[in-house]
């Protein structure tokens, strides 16, 4: 059965894009939420990317009391340095991030030039879709996020020369600096060179992360 597309905000930095930037936002968040994010990069007039914001699906998170909101999945409980997760709900959402990636490479941006972007959950989720395929993608943007299960990282020790861009605030009340730094070590680990970015910052993005976020890109791009 085919996974259906989530709905999504689709912009394009230039004409022609060469590559595709898709950003996954956090809970209780939408697509919406980083559009605004993307003139804050300062990327260069030459980098065209077709950037590609979808919407989580609506669901109970029984961490917030069952509230229904955008989740990419069920949190079942939490501390600042813990999660406990419905893993069938995030691989759910794996597949829908890989039916987006199968629509990119049908419009003619091969896996080897997307970017695949994600904050605090969304980031969880862009941990688990790249390391858990076999075609290697153009990048990874993690932000103020973490590993949410580390048995579907599957092919993690295939990716040892993908770069990762990864940043957290050093006052994250939310996903603690711990976890993000665990995140980050499981990466070291497997051989993995990340970029590793601290921030005077709460559960958040802030300019001068977004304007490192931005070189990053430019560069990953120009290559």
């Amino acid at each position: 059965m085919n996974t259906k597309l989530p709905e999504c905000i689709e912009l394009e930095t230039a004409p022609q894009p060469s590559h595709s930037l898709i950003w996954l936002h956090g809970l209780g968040a939408d697509g919406n939420d980083f559009v605004p994010v993307i003139p804050e990069l300062e990327l260069p007039s030459t980098v065209a990317l077709r950037c590609i914001f979808p919407h989580a699906p609506l669901q109970a998170v029984t961490c917030n009391g069952g509230y229904v909101m955008r989740a990419w999945y069920d949190i079942l409980s939490l501390s600042p340095n813990e999660r406990r997760i419905d893993v069938a709900g995030l691989q759910a959402s794996c597949a829908a991030v890989e039916a987006l990636i199968d629509r990119e490479v049908a419009r003619g941006i091969p896996d080897s030039r997307i970017i695949l972007a994600g904050f605090s959950q969304g980031g969880a989720v862009a941990y688990s879709v790249a390391f858990g395929r076999t075609a290697p993608l153009a990048g990874v943007i993690a932000l103020s996020t973490y590993i949410p299960s580390p048995e579907l990282l599957t092919c993690l020790d295939q990716h040892t020369h993908l770069p990762v861009f990864v940043a957290h605030g050093d006052e994250d009340a939310v996903v603690s600096p711990a976890m993000g730094q665990a995140a980050r070590q499981r990466l070291l680990d497997a051989g993995l060179k990340p970029e590793w970015r601290t921030y005077p910052m709460g559960h958040q993005v802030c300019r001068p992360e977004l304007r490192d976020l931005g070189r990053w890109i430019a560069g990953l791009v120009s290559t």
